[in-house]
């Protein structure tokens, strides 16, 4: 049978989750102005260009922002942080022309931002707001003008159980009480805002879908080339200067209409079935005589076995203010996934805001009547107040039994703001317990460094979550998890070809469906002897293959920014592990400055080429960003390649698990079929809840 119909407990929360959509209390990316501020400020134009390949994705994004007041203002712009994304490049227009930004340190930045702006010079500044926020300030947007900026950042391409996803944030997650007291956001484009991402994929593509956007165009151009398109606006498509005439000829304070960027755009897509587990390979060496960086994914077969024996689940529920909106389908999650236990399994159910309460008073077997007992009780429990995470995650962990299998499903939206909040507290916590964690993380202003570290630490796994999603294609990918054992342990070896740097330094586990991606650089090229172990249920396995490295290769310098940002993050978990020290934090400041990457010890910062030079400052990123520029409207022109590496010597002998698990590949047209029914699903569940 089919994982489709057997879900884990685990995925019915996310069903839950997923299916109330979009709630009343979500924020949307787009302009800030203090609160009581009538300044008139609008996103005229909001264009994201995408380009996905084998291995890594790269995102455009272009606006233009319209002052139709009569005084000279400030833009201040702000939208979600991508996942792991790395900021690569920000452009500002001044004269009509484009003005890379350099990366400078955080504060330094800030301080020529404001002395540009004091001596009312156009200057600009692009800065990390933790792990909330990318905010974009610009000066000036002059009386009736307009000013224009570029963002492009770099992410690797994952695909799980053979479903690739791309996810374009935009709703804010509105978990930040006092950025959303101090500021008003104005969301509204008000000419168009256009969409259009480039899948090239040198596997067959099976199917591609776009939720929530039923006015997307899907077209196949060639083999493995997919181009995926939308564009919206007031008055559609046609005649913006019309509609811009209208705008400037009325009221400034005046809402304009237009379309509001407050839903993610999700792009899936397929791979067809019974593709062979395998090795592939991305590298950048311009130079035979220097380094070079490699990417190397690994996708393992389908030869691990279903778990048969029982478990004790706690479901640890965040319940506090902001889950407001999410908590009525919260529930009713916990009651479809507490109907899909096991017989020999036992659940516990933690509530928390800024208190903690034991919903069940221990764990209870999974009879009919304790589930509708339990899911009365939490029903009937209103999202209030602040969130008390520690509390709510020990109240849990003390309830583990050492004699049996055990697992916490953590689902919260929010950041820690009650008692606890210390990252290190945190992760010695998950420290001290022999215990999967197992975290669905909401929305796009939670708190994803600390809810991965914690998971990575209990070697479970994350999975974040839009509002946006396909809620089926979520329910697959993490059903299989669940049921199947994992690789622990996992290590992988590259002998024959030196190698440093490789990223990440300890793997941890690898789950059915997962990939696993490791970023490095290389010294020299020729033949490799690469071996993969780890253990399964107590045993050891191990894979092994052959390829090699080449000597050059010029097509893939974002290789580099990427590896750079991978091992950022790894010197940010150990400032978080081991506290503040002075030898990190400069190292994390010299990478960035280095490979040009937007962080939270550094910022983009554009003034005039006079002003530049002035301040010292060298072009280093203008550089890098004309090379990657070249080199990827180069591979937009070509076919895609084969990056399999293992074909002489596979790695593994079965094939990759697929989304339909055993047999074949459920097909997204089945996706498409359900998907009609998840409005309905979320209208009756909300009704429900209010009754």
């Amino acid at each position: 049978m089919s994982t489709f119909y057997s879900p884990a407990p685990l995925i019915s929360v996310a069903i839950a989750i997923l299916a109330f959509g979009h709630t009343e209390s979500a924020h949307a990316t787009g302009l800030l102005r203090p609160v009581g501020d009538t300044t008139p400020l609008d996103i005229r134009d909001h264009t994201v260009r995408v380009l996905v390949e084998d291995g890594y994705v790269v995102t455009e994004v272009e606006q233009v922002f319209i002052n139709r007041g009569p005084n000279e203002i400030e833009a201040v712009y702000s939208f979600p942080v991508p996942l792991h994304a790395a900021v690569a490049e920000f452009t500002y227009w001044i004269d009509g022309q484009p003005v890379t930004a350099e990366v400078v340190e955080k504060e330094r930045a800030r301080e020529i931002y404001e002395s540009e702006r004091a001596a009312g010079r156009e200057t600009a500044i692009a800065e990390k707001d933790d792990y909330r926020t990318f905010d974009i300030s610009v000066f000036p947007v002059a009386p009736n003008g307009d000013v224009r900026t570029r963002l492009v950042y770099l992410q690797t391409a994952h695909t799980d159980l053979g479903i690739g996803r791309y996810v374009y944030p935009l709703e804010e997650g509105g978990v930040d009480e006092e950025r959303i007291a101090f500021w008003q956001i104005r969301d509204k484009v008000i000419a168009k805002m256009s969409f259009e991402l480039e899948l090239k994929s040198s596997y067959p593509i099976g199917a591609v879908r776009v939720p929530n956007q039923p006015a997307a165009q899907i077209e196949q151009r060639a083999p493995g080339h997919w181009r995926i398109a939308f564009e919206s606006g007031p008055g559609g498509p046609a005649d913006f200067d019309a509609q811009i005439s209208a705008l400037e000829s009325s009221q400034p304070t005046t809402e304009p209409a237009g379309v509001s960027l407050n839903e993610d755009v999700v792009v899936y897509w397929r791979h067809q079935a019974g593709l062979p587990g395998l090795v592939d390979l991305v590298t950048h060496r311009p130079d035979a005589s220097g380094r070079g960086t490699f990417m190397l994914t690994v996708t393992p077969g389908d030869d691990l076995p279903v778990i048969e024996s029982g478990r004790d689940w706690v479901f640890v529920l965040d319940r506090s203010g902001s889950m407001e909106g999410k908590f009525a389908t919260l529930a009713a999650g916990v009651e479809s996934a507490l109907g899909q236990l096991n017989p020999a399994d036992s659940f516990a159910i933690i509530a928390f805001n800024d208190s903690t309460a034991n919903l069940t008073s221990g764990f209870v077997t999974a009879t009919p009547e304790n589930v509708a007992r339990q899911i009365d009780v939490l029903q009937r429990l209103p999202a209030k107040g602040g969130t008390d995470l520690h509390a709510g995650l020990s109240q849990g962990l003390r309830m583990l039994n050492s004699d049996r299998a055990s697992a916490i499903v953590l689902v919260t939206d929010g950041v820690a703001n009650v008692g606890v909040t210390d990252k290190r507290r945190f992760l010695d916590l998950i420290n001290d317990h022999d215990v999967r964690l197992f975290t669905f993380i909401m929305g796009n202003s939670a708190n994803v460094p600390l809810l991965e570290s914690m998971t990575e630490v209990s070697n479970g796994f994350a999975m974040s979550v839009s509002n946006s999603d396909d809620i089926i294609g979520q329910l697959q990918l993490a059903t299989t998890k669940l049921t199947h054992h994992a690789m622990h342990d996992v290590a992988l070896e590259i002998d024959g070809v030196p190698v440093s740097d490789v990223q990440p330094e300890r793997i941890g586990s690898v789950y059915r469906g997962e990939q696993l991606v490791l970023l490095g650089h290389y010294w020299r090229g020729g033949n490799a002897e690469v071996s993969l172990t780890a253990k399964v249920a107590g045993a050891d396995v191990s894979y092994q293959t052959r390829f090699a490295f080449p000597e050059t290769n010029e097509q893939n310098p974002e290789l580099e920014r990427l590896w750079a940002y991978r091992h950022i993050e790894h010197l940010q978990s150990r400032l978080d592990l081991f506290g503040t020290d002075e030898d990190i934090e400069l190292a994390i400041r010299d990478l960035a400055i280095e490979y040009g990457l937007l962080t939270d010890w550094t910022s983009m910062i554009v003034v005039r080429d006079d002003i530049f030079e002035a301040l010292g400052i060298e072009r280093r990123n203008r550089e890098r960003v004309t090379d990657e520029r070249v080199a990827r409207e180069q591979r937009r022109d070509q076919a895609p390649s084969s990056r399999r590496v293992d074909q002489n010597q596979p790695m593994f002998n079965q094939p990759r698990p697929s989304s339909g698990g055993g047999g074949g590949a459920i097909g997204l047209e089945l996706i498409v079929l359900l998907g009609l029914a998840i409005p309905a699903l979320r209208r009756a569940r909300r009704q429900r809840f209010l009754q």
